[in-house]
């Protein structure tokens, strides 16, 4: 089952990245909790169908596209109890505070939203909330007050970060050089994951030393470039990187190798997400660890919704249940791995 559902999810996110997958349902196969959301939605029977507005970041990541798919494919298999409205604001947050105008408009249930940044939400949060809209907050968080947002559905982005030092002071012996390619700027799982990561190293490892940190705004092709710029000023003084996701690492895996370097070897790796390619790049000895940050939030997405819906309290901040990954694991594990 997990082979035909891995299956359906490469080719909805092959559609995606060619920009054609919006209206079209994506795929999911979150096992955990996939069940107790449809008998949650399933619940709606005779009453109005569930109308929820989703304002998505864009199509930055293999990881962002992955989430993507697990959203819409389930509002796909719910058809007769969701009208799933859907926006993707190319990674500027003006077209998601449009969205959201436009969802408030429209009278939508709930609206979802994967802040871009952590700033600048409080006026279009407002508005929401004086239309009785709740807002739900998708795996990352937006600087405003508690009573502008119903929940957090997502990460520990600190505790990734933290562990992602602990792995590097394994692979480093507790001494080395770091760089540090970091995500967008403003976005709370780079201000997490910089935050949690810089703090232990102070707090645990003060052997470690972070040459230098830039952002790669989340992108492949951007941690390349950087990276590119960080072999040119440190050379062989680096012995690590720390990378905010897999894909700036998958970029980063590149320019080590154009460089005459060995990644993973010369210089070890540790990048968050749990993204198929950075598996195989475990597999291929070019990397060493990955900090999972699970983006399958589909069936928990909607079964929230549908609860605020229905009145009823939800949590604050509903987590994620995620893992650490490692090279001695990772063939056992990319045959697993479904995005």
């Amino acid at each position: 089952m997990k082979r035909i559902l891995a299956a359906i999810l490469t080719v909805c996110i092959a559609g995606l990245a060619l920009g054609g997958c919006a209206g079209t349902p994506a795929a999911n196969t979150a096992s955990a909790g996939t069940q107790s959301g449809a008998e949650v939605v399933s619940k709606a029977e005779g009453n109005k169908k569930l109308t929820v507005g989703f304002a998505q970041i864009g199509q930055e990541s293999g990881w962002r596209d992955a989430e993507t798919a697990s959203i819409q494919f389930y509002a796909g298999q719910h058809v007769d109890t969701i009208d799933f409205k859907f926006a993707d604001a190319q990674q500027k947050q003006e077209n998601q505070i449009k969205a959201i105008k436009s969802f408030i408009e429209m009278g939508v249930d709930v609206i979802g939203l994967a802040p871009v940044v952590e700033t600048g939400w409080d006026a279009v949060f407002t508005e929401a909330k004086d239309a009785g809209i709740p807002i739900v907050l998708l795996d990352r968080r937006a600087k405003v007050s508690d009573d502008l947002y119903a929940t957090f559905i997502g990460s520990d982005f600190i505790t990734e970060g933290q562990n992602a030092a602990d792995e590097l002071a394994k692979l480093l012996n507790n001494k080395g050089n770091v760089v540090e390619l970091e995500g967008t700027v403003g976005a709370s799982a780079a201000n997490d994951r910089k935050k949690g990561f810089d703090d232990q190293l102070a707090a645990k490892y003060p052997d470690m030393k972070v040459l230098a940190s830039q952002t790669g705004d989340f992108t492949r092709a951007k941690g390349k470039e950087v990276m590119e710029s960080f072999l040119k000023t440190y050379g062989n003084q680096i012995n690590a990187v720390y990378a905010h996701n897999d894909d700036m690492m998958l970029g980063a895996i590149e320019a080590m190798k154009e460089a005459g370097m060995k990644p993973g070897k010369d210089i070890k790796t540790v990048s968050c997400d749990g993204v198929k390619g950075i598996f195989q790049a475990m597999v291929d000895g070019e990397a060493n660890v990955t900090v999972e940050c699970n983006p399958l939030l589909g069936p928990q997405f909607f079964e929230t919704c549908q609860k605020l819906k229905n009145g009823e309290t939800v949590e604050k901040w509903i987590k994620s249940d995620e893992s650490v990954f490692r090279a001695d694991t990772a063939a056992k594990d990319l045959p697993t791995r479904v995005y």
